[in-house]
């Protein structure tokens, strides 16, 4: 019977050590995860009504850790030219392989009038200021992590 006990004992113990530990290094993911970089690449447009129309942008994503992570889900706000133009979600998670570069491809819905000055930009190519700012949701093995970012820069449009 002590013996049993003593099984029991230890086997509890080591169900806790793990729970410990994976605590510690879900919570330590912070300092293994770094995050991947999101380069807007393309902005192609498709009219979608008189009033409206689909921006599709294109991401290169890249992850610089050494495993592969998920991106789960990808909420992002995009403005042109200081004005914003739309919002939009990821559809499906996307699985970014190691220290490689993915390319991602997510809608806008834009409305014309939200456009303003921006439209001839992104209609001629032009060169074309924009922000965008996003929330990412990122899935490893050793679990999940949120971060918000936001990034400035220019691109040139593409007709499409």
């Amino acid at each position: 019977m002590k013996k049993w006990n003593e099984k029991k004992v230890m086997a509890h113990r080591k169900i806790v050590i793990v729970l410990v530990l994976s605590f510690f290094l879900v919570s330590c993911l912070n300092w293994i995860l770094e995050k991947p970089s999101f380069v807007l690449r393309e902005i192609i447009l498709s009219p979608r009504s008189f009033t409206e129309m689909n921006l599709l942008l294109g991401f290169e994503v890249q992850n610089p850790n050494r495993f592969d992570i998920t991106l789960k889900s990808f909420e992002y706000t995009l403005s042109l030219k200081d004005e914003v133009i739309g919002n939009g979600h990821l559809e499906k998670a996307v699985l970014i392989p190691s220290s490689s570069t993915t390319t991602l491809q997510v809608p806008v819905v834009a409305k014309f009038k939200d456009l303003g000055g921006s439209l001839k930009a992104v209609i001629t190519g032009d060169d074309l200021p924009y922000r965008i700012e996003a929330k990412a949701e990122i899935g490893t093995s050793f679990g999940s992590h949120i971060f918000s970012f936001s990034k400035e820069d220019r691109i040139n449009s593409k007709k499409k």
